[in-house]
């Protein structure tokens, strides 16, 4: 565990606080939300990735430390700038997904991408980048919802990309990047709402029955809509089958894959880290290496059972998780019944162990909340905007409540009435409420 002192970034209406890092600790969890805005309304990022010139010369040379060698290890307290600048990257190329998502159902592109594969970057405002997309990937929730014909359907999930030659230079290595948005979709939020473990038995080789993962999750990653007009396959059989490609194209050269996601996303994004390696795709067995894997993840949720970490930590998969204290979805499922137990019982194995949701890796804990706009607290675009703001100011003190919080912005503002929620977040705060019931 990191030490509990804490600091703050100042991001505008947001109190924040960016406290250290830790592997899995007490403040871990989930929800299968999605982002918290409607999908109309989703993460909007105008600004390019910020690439100082101080940042980037030195990033060639020491990217594996960056990329989780030893676990982001004196990297995330305080938080290395050369890092943080890397988070962001990640971040913004995750929420193109969000921007280039088609969500107009009069759209004869209606849950596709917006755009081809080689415009799509560079619509959503980055051009400058450094990645060619490769590959677009789909993926079908594997339930159906009464009353709504065709929503079983495969639909535009993330993309494939690869560092160009210029910016493999810049890297110290050639980056295949996987890219993946949270949730936007109605069978989408109900294929999270799945909440039991379940065996991944992704390798037919030796199916680790030890190995449990959220159903839904896994239902999302591997079914298939065999009539979709994207093309057939699972999210699983496209992405092993072109991220394998990729890997023997440029197998002479130092390669890394990085998985990102937010929400959902970040889920599937630790599934298929821990998929490629459990298979061992990553290496490179006549030249005697290893690719490595890092998973980025924003405001993520629990993906699996004790038993998925552990093997998660074998495999040498490495995972670094951005989460707001603040936000829902990163506190289930496993609200009770999580890795905390393992204290609880000390160095005995308890009975119900293996029935225990875990989170993976290590954690880069933010802090903010606004209280015009409580769904705030999930959008990826607060998480990166706060990231952004290298300038520490204090502004919270943990151990003060929300609702002491709000009884004082009451008495500063006692004519000013607050507004009203829309009806879309005063749902989804609904939705949260009965989801954590379903899931303790």
């Amino acid at each position: 565990m990191a030490s509990s002192s804490s600091s703050a970034l100042s991001l505008p209406n947001y109190p924040a606080t960016s406290r250290q890092t830790r592997p899995c600790g007490p403040r871990q969890g989930t929800s299968l939300l999605a982002p918290q805005r409607l999908p109309l309304t989703a993460p909007v990022l105008h600004s390019r990735p910020v690439r100082t010139p101080e940042a980037t010369s030195g990033l060639a040379s020491v990217w594996r430390k960056i990329h989780g060698a030893d676990d982001w290890s004196g990297l995330v307290d305080p938080l290395s700038p050369l890092l943080r600048q890397e988070i962001v990257r990640y971040g913004e190329l995750v929420a193109a997904c969000y921007k280039a998502f088609d969500v107009d159902p009069s759209s004869p592109r209606h849950l596709n991408c917006k755009y081809g594969k080689r415009l799509m970057l560079r619509e959503v405002g980055l051009g400058s980048s450094g990645y060619e997309i490769t590959k677009y990937v789909y993926a079908t929730p594997g339930v159906e919802v009464p009353m709504q014909a065709g929503v079983r359907c495969a639909r535009w999930i993330g993309y494939v990309a690869v560092s160009s030659d210029d910016d493999a230079r810049r890297l110290g290595r050639r980056d295949v990047l996987v890219s993946f948005r949270g949730t936007v979709t109605a069978t989408e939020w109900i294929a999270n709402l799945m909440s039991t473990l379940t065996p991944a038995s992704l390798d037919p080789h030796d199916p680790r029955r030890d190995v449990k993962v959220e159903s839904g999750f896994l239902s999302l990653y591997t079914s298939a809509d065999a009539t979709s007009r994207f093309g057939p396959g699972s999210c699983r059989e496209q992405l092993l089958h072109e991220v394998s490609r990729l890997i023997d194209k440029h197998k002479g050269e130092e390669m890394s894959i990085t998985v990102a996601g937010h929400s959902m996303g970040s889920a599937l994004a630790l599934l298929f880290g821990y998929d490629l390696a459990e298979l061992g795709l990553n290496r490179l067995r006549l030249l005697q290496r290893e690719v490595p894997i890092a998973v980025y993840s924003f405001g993520g949720p629990r993906v699996g059972n004790t038993g998925f970490k552990k093997r998660i930590e074998e495999l040498g998969v490495k995972a670094l998780r951005v989460a707001n204290v603040r936000d829902p979805v990163t506190k289930l499922p496993g609200l009770l019944l999580n890795e905390n137990w393992k204290a609880f019982g000390g160095s005995f194995e308890l009975p119900w162990s293996c029935s225990c949701y875990a989170h993976v890796g290590v954690e880069l804990e933010l802090d903010f909340f606004e209280m015009q706009n409580p769904a705030c607290v999930h959008d990826l675009e607060a998480y990166i905007g706060l990231l952004k703001r290298p300038k520490v100011v204090q502004v919270h003190k943990e151990g003060v409540d929300l609702l002491a919080k709000a009884r004082m912005l009451l008495r500063k503002k006692p004519n000013k009435k607050l507004p009203g929620w829309p009806w879309p977040d005063a749902a989804r705060q609904v939705g949260n409420l009965a989801q954590s019931l379903r899931l303790i």
